[in-house]
């Protein structure tokens, strides 16, 4: 499955920190992962609306059953407003019922590093599975 690349809802301004959050999730079945998948473009549609947003990134493996996100925002409450508003809120409650496993991890930037890479999503993603266990 393709990407959605990186996209830059609305730029920071220039020597800002920003917030980054990365998340991987894996589903139990591919029916789940299908599921996922369909959801997908109507949440990347609302981050790109979402005030605060300052950039966003998929990577969809649905054979695998695997998503990973990468989000940049102007703050923690401008990803968590995000977070809390609709359909992004119904959409997360109901993937859990066909969620195998998720992680998150969340960091600071400067805006020079924009846009975010995957290798480094990925890192700081294992980083984060290998402390929380």
């Amino acid at each position: 499955m393709p990407d959605i690349p990186w996209s830059t809802p609305t730029p920071a301004a220039p020597g800002a920190e920003v917030h980054v959050m990365a998340s991987r999730f894996e589903t139990a079945t591919l029916t789940g992962a299908v599921r996922f998948f369909l959801k997908s473009p109507g949440i990347i549609r609302q981050m790109r609306k979402a005030p605060g947003a300052h950039g966003v990134a998929l990577r969809a493996r649905v054979l695998r059953r695997t998503f990973l996100t990468l989000s940049a925002w102007e703050d923690r409450d401008a990803l968590y407003r995000f977070a809390r508003s609709e359909p992004h809120r119904s959409s997360a409650r109901a993937a859990a019922a066909y969620m195998k496993e998720s992680a998150f991890t969340e960091w600071t930037v400067p805006v020079t590093e924009l846009p975010l890479g995957w290798e480094e999503a990925e890192r700081r993603l294992a980083e984060q599975q290998q402390a929380d266990r």
